[in-house]
């Protein structure tokens, strides 16, 4: 995790963490062969992965890096795990692996951070990244409208860029420096009634509404989060259960560096 304007609240990160998870062990999944070295979780957060890491990468030294200390307070089941801000990370030996999972659409210019984290691996290392490309979705785009309509003097989009890119770019970024795999998936995600609010903005809480909370005040952030809880029950509507089923979308990069 990366964007320090407010610290992340793991409580709240963890309400969904098998939703949060799959997608980790999806892409764990379509990892083969690896050199030696060790294995870095990069944006660990929480440690969720740690597990899937050790079982998948046994007897490897598993390092986990975030800059979140709130988070990495959190975080078990890693032989090091270290503060720093993965924009500027570098690692203190060649990783066989650097594995992220929703954690760089939080860090610009992927164009120089990716090619840089593969320059970073050892010989036939992979680099293995999740991101969620789900900024054009309701859940999203309602947070960036709402904003600008109700705080102009605060928030305006007229030049947004999506952190995360599409597919094709990310092939034509890193094609030649090993071999790619790029690919999306989306999940279609059952979210259960909540106490409070509407269940996606339970969800995008802990991530996507954290920057937006963080430039206004208690009482306008109800105002804000009224309005959003409005908007999505149009956007997400509730089904004969109660839930809501909430498409979203991931982006996936598997990459060996040619040795």
């Amino acid at each position: 995790m990366t964007d320090n304007s407010i610290d992340w609240d793991p409580g709240t990160y963890r309400r969904f963490r098998g939703l949060r998870l799959r997608p980790a062990l999806d892409l764990l999944l379509q990892i083969g062969d690896v050199p030696d070295g060790c294995v870095v979780d990069l944006g660990c957060g929480d440690g969720a992965v740690a597990g899937p890491l050790r079982a998948r990468f046994p007897g490897r030294p598993i390092i986990g890096i975030d800059s979140s200390a709130a988070m990495l307070a959190h975080a078990q089941g890693y032989d090091q795990t270290r503060l720093a801000d993965i924009a500027h990370w570098s690692p203190e030996e060649a990783p066989a692996v650097i594995f992220s999972n929703a954690a760089l659409h939080w860090v610009h210019q992927h164009d120089v951070l990716l090619p840089r984290l593969v320059s970073e691996l050892a010989p036939d290392g992979v680099l293995a990244v999740q991101m969620p490309r789900q900024f054009d979705a309701p859940s999203h785009r309602l947070l960036r409208n709402l904003a600008e309509e109700m705080f102009p003097d605060r928030f305006g989009f007229d030049d947004y860029v999506p952190p995360v890119a599409p597919p094709g770019a990310y092939q034509r970024l890193l094609g030649p420096l090993g071999t790619v795999d790029v690919w999306e998936t989306e999940y279609l995600q059952p979210l259960s009634p909540v106490a409070e609010g509407h269940p996606v903005r339970a969800f995008t809480q802990s991530t996507a509404l954290r920057p937006f909370a963080a430039r206004m005040g208690e009482g306008e952030l109800q105002e804000f989060l009224d309005a959003y809880d409005d908007a999505l029950s149009f956007a997400y509507p509730a089904e004969a259960d109660g839930t809501v089923l909430f498409p979203f979308r991931r982006l996936f990069i598997i990459l060996s560096r040619d040795g």
